[in-house]
């Protein structure tokens, strides 16, 4: 009696564990549409099927929750070394000034105007760099769409690709419902051993 109950419960355990491995499979698999032979239906991986709704929704979340083009922007400007921005404007400013400069303006005065231009860069520069940066960002914010930007990179990407990555990155916890699944199999088959031996009986 109590073999016929270990057997039933191995029976039950194997079956969950099993039905688990397959549940999990046919997230991805298969990429295509398979039509069953016979019936007006076909199987498709739940993922693969799904995967322009997922695309779109992860792009949402990335651009709704995570991290969006102002933040990135914001960053931008914030880690910006205006200073050396600055500096490089008003060398290129100065250098063309010079050249631009008619020959017939004596050097004394070119110096003196030349010396203006780099004052006035100074003292402004970097509010002018930051008006600027402003003013490009919120043309950049209109204009980008970052929730669209990851929709279209994860529809584009190579669907086993994606398939082998999460496969990598969720391994452990994969395995995990595997095994739940032979466990709570388990546990079934040992009800089902009880009640088919000793209930009714």
């Amino acid at each position: 009696m109590l073999l016929k109950l270990l057997i039933l419960a191995m029976i039950g355990g194997v079956i969950g564990w099993m039905t688990n491995v397959i549940a999990i499979k046919l997230l991805f698999r298969p990429i295509n549409p398979i039509k069953i032979p016979l019936t007006p239906f076909k199987i498709q991986g739940l993922i693969p099927k799904r995967k322009a709704e997922i695309s779109k929704s992860i792009g949402e979340i990335v651009d709704q929750e995570l991290i969006s083009i102002e933040q990135i922007l914001d960053h931008v400007i914030e880690n910006t070394d205006k200073a050396q921005i600055v500096a490089l404007v008003k060398e290129k400013v100065l250098t063309i000034a010079e050249e631009k400069m008619p020959s017939i303006i004596p050097s004394m005065f070119k110096k003196s105007i030349l010396a203006s231009i780099g004052e006035i860069i100074d003292q402004n520069g970097e509010q002018m760099i930051i008006e600027m940066t402003e003013k490009l960002s919120h043309k950049v914010i209109e204009s980008v769409d970052v929730a669209k930007i990851v929709e279209d990179k994860l529809n584009a990407y190579d669907f086993e690709k994606l398939e082998e990555m999460t496969l990598k990155i969720a391994k452990t916890e994969l395995k995990s419902i595997e095994v739940l699944g032979g466990i709570i199999g388990f546990f079934i088959g040992i009800f089902q051993g009880i009640v088919v031996l000793f209930i009714l009986k």
